[in-house]
């Protein structure tokens, strides 16, 4: 984790844990009090990010705090909790130079505010003790028990290992959290506390560290806040965030709103207000209206990922309406509605369709008096709560306030299964780092599946991203879509409101050209994970043919092998199994010659070996067949189809490159004669390969359209054609077609040659 405490930089008085005398001018201010609250009579005012006040806040003020909910014997397990922590950290200070136990207390506040239980509190309090103390989990769990210790590891930084870059590091240590918060949602919870109160901090650190520290709040937790719906966190950690980070850019924004707070817009803010709680009012409708405060950094993310000006923005009038019921919320929604002109195509139900975090709301927006915009948020008090406290609100609000269709807890309980299937797939922590911040940033496109389920998908969303928001199974053996009952390709892009039906197919599998252009985080990482096993098994299958050929002349294969011999192999390789090995071989690696003689103990015999004929010493050849898969792959320079002589290299981590036997490449590769492979077209070819040929016609209308017509008569497909000018007479036309043999080849070519129009044909070799 990144944060601006650091282990003890000088020797000073220790902590003393059992009194609440220590002094320091640098205070831990309440949640509640650090947000820029929504003023009731206007939006414009904006609260800068200013120093904390000089009040120290103690272990006995948390004390007293917790009385107000928690039992007294759990509230003397937090105090011991202080206590083990301060003698745990005694003598160590932050970067501001107070005492290294105001950042834990702080933390704790925070939570206590939250009103989380006294185990997190307790997790809170020593979050730091294991990896910046020699304090270990077990001592940790042994003093109270071992669903602190979880928690309290679960939030610690891996500091023992040795990574490459600060990157990798960091990757490593958030893909750690996050698997812990799978298994407990309060590892999250004590990490955001933590985040904030160090982004509250971070004046002390250096110019590079707080830049470093904001990008990462706001790449990471901001998000993570926001999609655990915990809004009052978000809000303050983006604001803190964008204070370090672009604190011009700030600035700027800042002033401007301060600008535009003249009488007359506070005039015109109380003229909307008035009329809204007048109409409430004569309905006999008990609600609140407010104002809704305008966050600078939501300013400056709309201004920059929506392209719209500041004057768009800023001369919008935000307002909340808050009563007591749903079926209250259509009525104001109606009232408002006829009170002054909607505006088309904005307005939102996220109470029948919530958000992916839970929010739930209405929103509108509106043309009100002197042509002014109005945007109004109409909800329930109970929407209200959730939508700052989010998954917290589990802990705040225990009395049934969460519906059947928006309860937080459910919701994070999905995403987090979600992390467990990208981590599972993922490559390494940084990939899985990259995925999760894709899946951060939840969409606004919700779409149905033929039985009446809504799902919610990142805007942009093909196919594809559907069908694995339903299951990766169904991802990965879908063949193609019906959008409103009409086919549609997988890489549509999906819109609001279609219902889309997958069609699936058993052998089916995904297609590396996916890649391209699905979204989401989940499709992304099922589709790389299901070609990288896929690779895999075709390179053990490749590699298994490839040993066979070479053992055959040893009288062995590797079904035979003597097992002890085999095993020490292993072993020697640090290999853990023959499947290992055979990937390796078919991925190029290894080299299958050198391991079947090692194998078939026979390796004293390699000298006299250079002496037989290449024919003695691989009588059987690897048969290409073309169906291999990614593990053969074929040379764009010569493009090889069958009754070419071909030859083989090894390419480490690819397999086999197949080339053409005369092809200017291979003189290259001469020195790596070691790595050469001997290989034939298999006599069973059922697929066709890539080539291309150069036609150079006379530039008429139609000779294209023609030309393509004969090439198609002949049985082929054409993949790709370009067109080359060389003067105003002739012009060259490049194909790539499928063919299935060298005699199919001269078929087509014989064919175009006739054409009147064409002047010469060739086949191309980019060598």
């Amino acid at each position: 984790m990144s944060r601006t405490d650091e282990p003890p930089i000088a020797e000073r008085p220790a902590v003393r844990p059992a009194t609440d005398t220590a002094g320091s001018n640098a205070p831990v201010p309440s949640l509640h009090a650090r947000i820029p609250q929504a003023p009731v009579q206007t939006d414009d005012q904006v609260e800068p990010v200013t120093p904390e006040t000089e009040t120290r806040y103690l272990i006995s003020d948390l004390c007293v705090y917790l009385e107000s909910y928690l039992p007294p014997e759990q509230i003397s397990a937090c105090y011991q909790a202080y206590l083990f922590g301060a003698e745990a950290h005694e003598g160590q200070q932050r970067k501001s130079g107070e005492p290294y136990i105001y950042h834990p207390l702080a933390v704790t506040r925070i939570l206590a505010e939250m009103r989380m239980d006294y185990q997190c509190l307790i997790a809170a309090l020593l979050h730091d003790v294991i990896e910046d103390t020699p304090i270990d989990k077990d001592q940790v769990a042994a003093a109270f028990s071992a669903e602190v210790a979880e928690l309290v590891d679960g939030v610690s930084k891996l500091t023992k290992l040795d990574f490459k870059s600060r990157a990798e590091a960091q990757a490593a240590s958030l893909q750690k959290m996050l698997l812990a918060m799978t298994r407990d949602i309060r590892v999250i919870l004590i990490k955001l506390a933590d985040r904030l109160h160090n982004m509250r901090t971070l004046d002390a650190m250096s110019p590079e560290a707080c830049r470093r520290i904001s990008r990462e709040t706001l790449d990471i937790f901001a998000p993570i806040a926001n999609r655990l719906g915990i809004n009052s966190v978000r809000i303050e950690l983006e604001e803190l965030g964008f204070a370090h980070y672009w604190p011009w850019r700030r600035r700027i924004i800042q002033c401007a709103l301060q600008k535009r707070g003249n009488g007359a817009r506070v005039e015109m803010i109380g003229l909307v207000e008035t009329a809204l709680k007048h109409v409430l009012d004569q309905e006999g409708i008990e609600g609140r209206v407010e104002g809704r405060q305008k966050h600078l950094y939501g300013i400056y993310r709309k201004m920059r990922d929506k392209s719209r000006g500041f004057s768009e923005l800023a001369d919008v009038f935000a307002f909340r309406v808050t009563v007591d019921r749903v079926d209250t919320c259509y009525r104001v929604l109606g009232l408002v509605h006829n009170l002054y002109k909607p505006v088309p195509g904005r307005f939102k139900d996220y109470i029948a369709i919530p958000k992916a975090n839970g929010y739930q709301s209405l929103h509108t927006a509106l043309i009100g008096p002197q042509g002014i915009q109005i945007e109004i948020q109409i909800r329930t008090e109970d929407m209200q709560r959730l939508a700052e406290s989010g998954i917290a609100a589990h802990w705040m609000y225990k009395s049934g306030i969460q519906s059947a269709t928006a309860n937080p807890a459910a919701l994070a309980a999905d995403w987090l299964q979600n992390l467990l299937e990208m981590q599972r797939d993922a490559g390494n922590s940084v990939e899985f780092l990259e995925h999760v911040k894709v899946d951060l940033f939840p969409g606004e496109v919700y779409v149905f599946t033929p039985k009446g389920r809504i799902l919610s998908l990142q805007r942009g969303a093909t196919v594809v991203d559907f069908a694995y928001a339903i299951h990766s199974d169904v991802g990965n053996n879908c063949v193609a879509a019906r959008i409103d009952r009409r086919m549609a390709a997988l890489s549509t892009q999906l819109r609001n409101g279609q219902t889309v039906e997958i069609i699936t197919a058993p052998g089916a599998r995904p297609n590396a050209s996916w890649l391209n252009f699905v979204t989401t985080a989940k499709a992304r990482v099922n589709i790389r994970g299901h070609l990288k096993n896929f690779k895999q098994l075709e390179a053990q299958s490749l590699g298994r043919r490839l040993l066979n050929a070479e053992l055959a002349p040893l009288g062995a294969e590797v079904e035979t092998l003597e097992p002890l011999r085999l095993a020490a192999y292993l072993d020697e390789a640090g290999l853990s199994a023959v499947e290992d090995l055979l990937g390796e071989i078919g991925l190029g690696n290894r080299l299958a010659p050198l391991i079947a003689r090692r194998l078939a103990g026979v390796e004293g015999e390699e000298v006299a070996s250079d002496e037989r004929t290449d024919q003695e010493q691989h009588p059987h050849r690897l048969a290409i067949r073309g169906t291999e898969g990614m593990v053969v792959s074929f040379a764009r320079c010569c493009r090889p189809i069958p009754g070419d002589d071909i030859t083989a290299i090894f390419s480490p981590g690819r397999g086999i490159v197949v080339h053409r036997a005369e092809c200017r490449n291979l003189s290259g590769l001469e020195s790596k004669r070691d790595k050469w492979l001997d290989v034939e077209w298999s006599k069973e070819l059922e697929v066709e390969f890539a080539t291309e040929i150069r036609v150079e016609v006379g530039n008429r209308r139609g000779v294209l359209a023609v030309i393509a017509g004969a090439i198609a008569e002949l049985g082929s497909n054409i993949e790709n054609v370009q067109t080359i000018e060389k003067d105003g007479m002739m012009t060259d036309l490049e194909f790539r077609i499928l063919v299935k043999s060298r005699d199919h080849l001269a078929r087509i070519m014989r064919r175009v040659r006739l054409i009147p129009l064409v002047d010469r044909i060739t086949r191309i070799t980019r060598s």
